[in-house]
């Protein structure tokens, strides 16, 4: 079956006609390109397209954007929303993290993290009509304050990139001048394709049910199911027919071992002794698969190892710290967090949504910039956020091994938390991708003493599935509990090099 000149397996196609049913019954024709009536209900279901590592589903995703776009569907973003009309019908497409919206946009498809499509910016009345004008919807305004060539600055962004935020700072504009809040969603939405959808718990997926009427969801079954689901995923509860398999493996085009490894795992006859047979074998083949003996320190800082026991965890990430000379009462710049949530009392329920609006979700990888204006701010770079830089209250904690209380270097009195994020769990690392990751083995080959089973199958195979497809060109998979000396400091010049021309969030967010 060929369609927009991409050519589909068997298994794609039956899903591609399926989801095309679900949206004519919602309204949008995609063999015509035409948009009808919605239903009088509203609601048209949950549909799932269910398929592990390389079986296409990303494709199937960005090709079922495009169709949707060509039919006048209009793709709505998490940074701005134009003004509503009766007839406009939306399309968002949404990721649990920041960096499997990254990765989802790195492929031009315009992902947001769920969090930014839960809570919308207001924006001040005069820099609307700059968004409004900007998304095609308004006459050039005249703003106080900016001149004609900031506009036309604005404008150039804007046809490059599709960011209005972005627009807007390349005006010289900050992120405090145009958007003065952020509020609860309190209209729904019309379809929502959901990334990553083996990460989402019943809560979130509750929440997505009342914005979306049509969800179609694009998930793994072999990864972990989110923490207390009892190794269950929402797709899961879904009736057959409703569940889209991808059987069918596309991306051995690029004939890759890192693939090779994770679908040998679905062998029942694999033990883990002879999956480590198999790593090897591969490491002597190809050299995007590396059979490490030891952990390499100067990945760690933008690739965290991957664990499964919170003590390896800690071990490493001081070994880290050790290795790197990093003072014992403060980060230094370039160092890696990942963020652990917010503590704030119901009373700052704004500033919450500001630092969740800005990236600052449980599970974001960050990178220490260095301290903010103000005492226990930090200045932070937001890996795989649309707006990467910002400066917040935060509370950094550095667990130490046989410690029960974290040292803490600095903290505010509320705001951001941060564990280290030099190593992280792989329950954690779901939903990322990293060119290089290095996996460290000792902790599976535990997990797989311990012979626990989760959904009907070894944890051990679950976490090496996960752990290894989180790598995209190279896998280190690291046999030997021993770190390399670094070769180079920590950096953060590249950086902000990289984010001359983004937003920029120069204005701490205070409490």
């Amino acid at each position: 079956m060929t369609m927009n000149a991409v050519t589909y397996s068997d298994d794609q196609a039956s899903a591609y006609d399926a989801i095309a049913e679900l949206l004519q019954a919602a309204g949008v024709d995609l063999d015509d390109d035409s948009l009808l009536r919605p239903p009088e209900g509203g609601a048209t279901g949950v549909m799932a397209v269910i398929g592990k590592a390389g079986s296409g589903k990303t494709m199937l995703l960005a090709e079922l954007c495009k169709a949707l776009t060509q039919a006048g569907v209009q793709v709505v973003s998490g940074d701005y929303e134009g003004r509503k009309s009766k007839d406009r019908r939306t399309l968002a497409i949404l990721a649990p993290t920041n960096k499997a919206a990254s990765v989802l946009r790195l492929r031009g498809v315009p992902a947001t993290t769920i969090h930014r499509i839960l809570y919308t910016p207001v924006y001040d009345p005069d820099y609307e009509r700059i968004a409004e004008w900007l998304a095609g919807n308004g006459e050039r305004p005249e703003v106080e304050g900016l001149s004609e060539e900031s506009l036309d600055r604005a404008a150039a962004f804007y046809a490059r990139n599709s960011s209005i935020p972005g627009a807007l700072a390349a005006a010289g504009l900050r992120g405090s001048d145009f958007i003065t809040g952020w509020k609860r969603r309190d209209e729904p939405l019309d379809i929502g394709f959901i990334d990553e959808a083996s990460m989402l718990d019943d809560r979130q997926f509750e929440d997505l049910k009342e914005i979306f009427p049509t969800l179609v969801l694009f998930g793994d079954p072999a990864q972990l199911a989110p923490v207390n689901q009892s190794g269950s995923m929402v797709f899961d509860q879904l009736p057959e027919p409703r569940k889209l398999n991808l059987s069918r493996i596309h991306r051995q085009e690029a004939d890759s071992p890192i693939l090779d490894l994770a679908h040998a795992l679905a062998d029942p006859q694999v033990d883990f002794e002879t999956f480590e047979h198999i790593v090897e074998e591969k490491a002597r083949q190809d050299e995007r698969v590396v059979w490490g003996q030891r952990v390499e320190v100067d990945l760690m800082a933008r690739s965290p190892v991957l664990v499964w026991r919170n003590a390896t965890r800690i071990r490493l990430i001081n070994a880290f710290r050790t290795v790197y000379g990093a003072p014992e009462q403060e980060l230094m710049e370039g160092e890696p967090l990942i963020c652990d949530g917010i503590e704030l009392p119901l009373k700052h329920r704004k500033k919450r949504l500001d630092l969740e609006a800005r990236g600052l979700i449980k599970g974001a990888q960050v990178i220490y910039l260095g301290p903010g204006r103000k005492p226990g701010f930090s200045r932070l770079h937001v890996m795989g956020a649309e707006d990467p830089q910002v400066s917040a209250a935060s509370i950094v904690k550095i667990e130490k091994p046989d410690e029960e209380e974290p040292f803490i270097p600095f903290a505010a009195r509320m705001g951001a938390t941060f564990l280290h994020g030099a190593a992280v769990t792989i329950h954690k690392a779901q939903g990322s991708q990293w060119d290089t990751v290095q996996v460290f083995a000792p902790d599976i080959f535990a997990a797989a003493r311990a012979g626990r089973v989760e959904a009907g199958q070894p944890l051990w195979k679950r976490l090496a599935y996960v752990a290894i497809t989180r790598a995209q060109e190279r896998l280190i998979w690291v046999v030997r509990n021993r770190l390399s000396k670094p070769t180079q400091p920590l950096r953060v010049d590249d950086l902000k090099q990289a984010e001359a021309p983004v937003l920029r969030l120069e204005e701490e967010i205070t409490l």
